[in-house]
């Protein structure tokens, strides 16, 4: 199974068995991510902004790279793949100032809405048990806004 033979929804479109891995009890990032996705309230690209005006905290973890090719995500918080969890765990000295209630909706948003899934999943289990993400990452939302426009 390739990343491209899992839907935004992170359901798998092939049979369950065709991606086995050679060591019992180890799985394929694809498996991986399937799995991680299982415990998330997946966020629409057209529930965004309404999920903002609830006060949810929106991060973008894009490189900055990406963010200059194709733009900010109005609203959302920057913070790099590599020290997100320490900047939203409410139990790390590294926190930020705005991640302060582990009750708070978070949504985790990268360039297509694969790593936001693993990510969001890992803030999970630092007890962020309201973290998800973004369907199909900010790709999606960028189509989706140049659709209405």
């Amino acid at each position: 199974m390739k990343q491209s033979d899992i839907s935004d929804d992170g359901v798998a479109v092939s049979q369950p068995g065709s991606d086995s891995s050679d060591s019992p009890g180890t799985l394929t990032i694809n498996q991986l991510l399937v799995e991680s996705r299982v415990g998330l309230e997946r966020v629409h690209p057209a529930d965004l902004g309404r999920e903002m005006a609830a006060g949810a905290l929106v991060v973008d973890t894009r490189p900055v790279d990406q963010r200059d090719r194709d733009g900010e995500l109005p609203g959302a918080v920057v913070i790099d793949r590599n020290v997100l969890e320490w900047r939203l765990d409410p139990s790390s000295p590294h926190r930020l100032p705005i991640a302060d209630d582990p009750g708070r909706r978070i949504i985790v948003v990268c360039n297509e809405g694969y790593s936001s899934s693993l990510a969001a999943h890992t803030l999970q289990r630092l007890g962020l048990k309201r973290a998800t993400d973004l369907i199909g990452g900010f790709q999606a939302w960028a189509a989706l806004r140049k659709q209405s426009e």
